[in-house]
């Protein structure tokens, strides 16, 4: 492997809302986890939050790895 690279990953999804990161996702830990204390807010409002957008994450990062094998 890449000599220190091995634990970096292949896919990463960053939301983003009015330049201000506020969620991050990435193929190792396979979950999106929130990046502003307010987001909390965000999840009590509306408890699936994290679950839909880590399957929405899940699915793009499928996608995106479909189609770096077809563009190879």
């Amino acid at each position: 492997g890449s000599s220190g690279l091995s634990t970096f990953p292949e896919f990463v999804s960053v939301g983003m809302v009015d330049g201000v990161q506020i969620d991050y996702y990435d193929s190792n830990t396979q979950r999106v986890v929130l990046k502003q204390d307010w987001m909390e807010l965000v999840t009590i409002e509306d408890p699936d939050y994290l679950e839909r957008n880590t399957g929405k994450a899940q699915g793009a990062q499928q996608t995106f790895k479909a189609n770096i094998g077809i563009a190879k």
